[in-house]
């Protein structure tokens, strides 16, 4: 992590814990928003109009949080609007890094190696986690944001006018439902796989294990006769849900201990998974190979660096079978 600025502490994934060993969140930092005439949004201070071309995004495929802006981004066909660098999968002892490994890019702003180098840039006497995804503003020179929910809301409606219509995936009357679930679904489930790979108590890790498959159960409850979470369309509750659900069979089931059963056991929760994925845009977004390689990467949970052989992707799909694992949904 960073401290007054300077690399002082290699990364470790369990950023706080509890007297109980709960693993607990680092809050985000950076809070402005860009607003569609540049006044100040629900935090932060004013100064970040809506243009084209003055913002760019980081962020990491393996990460479920930078992915669902990364999702939103193709849903609002914000393409030619924000430009995007993928970083490694990897996680290092600093953490993100900029590179060449297939499908991520080196730096194309300021050269930098790693991305805690922005964040200095942006405040030089920075301390805390570093995190994607990160909002970056090229007139300013500084970050933006780097909480993903509030960029998800920003990317829903700062734009318009600017880009090609879209759907508004947070419209106004499906709001307090939105909210409601999506609350529900952070604590206990996309949270929650968190709170159970990073538990360093028994009690702390079946505590967050047992919420985790509540939520599973709520979801197939829940999608029993509904193409979509809340309403009749896609909103910002289904991309929230989404990225875990992608993610689970490939690195949580295994390397963070939710295997109680997987996400194909719940028929409704799985045909909703694969509708999601079949929207336009939405697989750019995944890279399983990605997400197979970064969370076993992570030293704390992994210490040897073994990388599982599966899960084979490429020979599930030739197959064809009947019930085809999360990951072999892959093109």
């Amino acid at each position: 992590m960073l401290i007054n600025g300077k690399w002082s502490e290699n990364f470790q994934p369990v950023q706080d814990e509890d007297e109980q060993g709960r693993f607990l969140r680092q809050a985000s930092r950076f809070r402005n928003w860009i607003t569609a005439d540049g006044s100040a949004g629900p935090t932060g201070t004013d100064g970040f109009a809506a243009e084209a071309g003055r913002y760019h995004l980081y962020v990491a495929l393996i990460c479920p949080w930078a992915s669902r802006t990364l999702m939103t981004r193709k849903l609002k066909k914000l393409d030619n609007l924000i430009s995007v660098t993928v970083v490694e999968p990897f996680l290092y002892d600093q953490c993100w890094r900029f590179g060449d490994f297939p499908g991520s890019q080196p730096d194309p702003l300021y050269g930098c190696q790693w991305v805690h180098e922005l964040y200095t840039r942006a405040d030089s006497n920075y301390t805390g986690q570093v995190t994607v995804p990160v909002l970056w503003d090229k007139k300013q020179d500084t970050i933006v944001n780097n909480e993903s929910a509030d960029i998800i809301r920003m990317f829903n409606s700062a734009f318009v006018g600017l880009a090609e219509e879209s759907p508004d995936l947070y419209p106004e009357h499906l709001r307090a439902e939105i909210d409601r679930i999506s609350d529900r679904l952070y604590r206990n489930f996309n949270n929650g796989v968190y709170q159970a790979g990073f538990a360093t108590t028994q009690f702390a890790y079946e505590e967050a294990v047992t919420k985790v498959f509540d939520s599973l159960a709520f979801l197939e409850r829940r999608l029993t006769n509904r193409q979509f979470l809340v309403g009749e369309q896609l909103t910002e509750v289904d991309i929230r849900a989404f990225v875990t659900l992608i993610r689970f069979d490939v690195a949580y089931y295994g390397l963070f201990k939710t295997n109680l059963a997987h996400v194909w056991d719940y028929p409704q929760v799985y045909a909703y998974m694969k509708r999601l994925y079949a929207t336009p845009g939405i697989a750019e977004t995944v890279n399983f190979e990605h997400i197979r390689q970064g969370y076993y990467s992570i030293k704390a949970l992994n210490p040897t660096g073994i990388l599982p052989k599966g899960p084979p992707v490429d020979e599930i799909i030739k197959q064809k079978k009947e019930r085809t694992p999360v990951w072999a949904i892959a093109k």
